[in-house]
């Protein structure tokens, strides 16, 4: 394993406004709060991507408690945060010179909507070279309903979203295994 860099993507409180709906995956934030706890002991580079939403009824939109990140997943001092106004974590932020100044190879990427901004990130930066590891116990899906009006729930989106992008765009793993491998 290279040295990996750990994004935490969108896990502010806004996540938890009740117009996402039934979230799926309630043990995330601990989960994510476990990876943290690794990279910080051992020294590796963590970025923390925050949604600013430009949606005037988003609830990530700046200025807003719900812009603000979950305190169990917070950024500690001099932990870099990336703001973002689109899914992809790339797209408008300096996120891929940051990456470049750490020098990293493979990203762990974490957070929320795995159908949503950890899967758009994680298409990108397996275009972009990076190897990329998603430990399915540090993401988490909301229920949706199709445009025929299927209700999938939550579990299902996971499960479905990560058989996507297994071996394709990410490796898929769980956060025991992702800390075991670590140098």
């Amino acid at each position: 394993m290279t040295t990996p860099a750990l994004l935490v993507i969108d896990v502010q409180n806004a996540i938890d406004d009740p117009k996402w709906g039934r979230r799926g995956q309630p043990e995330m934030e601990e989960t994510i709060g476990e990876l943290l706890a690794a990279w910080r002991e051992r020294r590796l580079p963590i970025v923390h991507i925050r949604h600013d939403s430009t949606d005037a009824a988003s609830p990530y939109r700046p200025g807003t408690r719900g812009n603000e990140f979950k305190p169990e997943v917070a950024p500690q001092p001099g932990e870099p945060v990336v703001d973002k106004r689109t899914n992809s974590a790339f797209i408008g932020t300096d996120l891929m010179e940051l990456l470049d100044e750490l020098q990293v190879s493979q990203l762990v990427l974490t957070g929320v909507l795995l159908e949503n901004s950890v899967e758009a990130t994680a298409r990108m930066a397996g275009n972009l070279g990076f190897e990329v590891v998603i430990p399915e116990d540090a993401v988490a899906s909301i229920d949706r309903t199709d445009r025929r009006g299927r209700h999938w729930p939550a579990e299902d989106v996971h499960a479905l979203t990560l058989a996507i992008l297994d071996k394709e765009y990410a490796k898929i793993s769980d956060a025991r295994t992702v800390i075991e491998a670590l140098p």
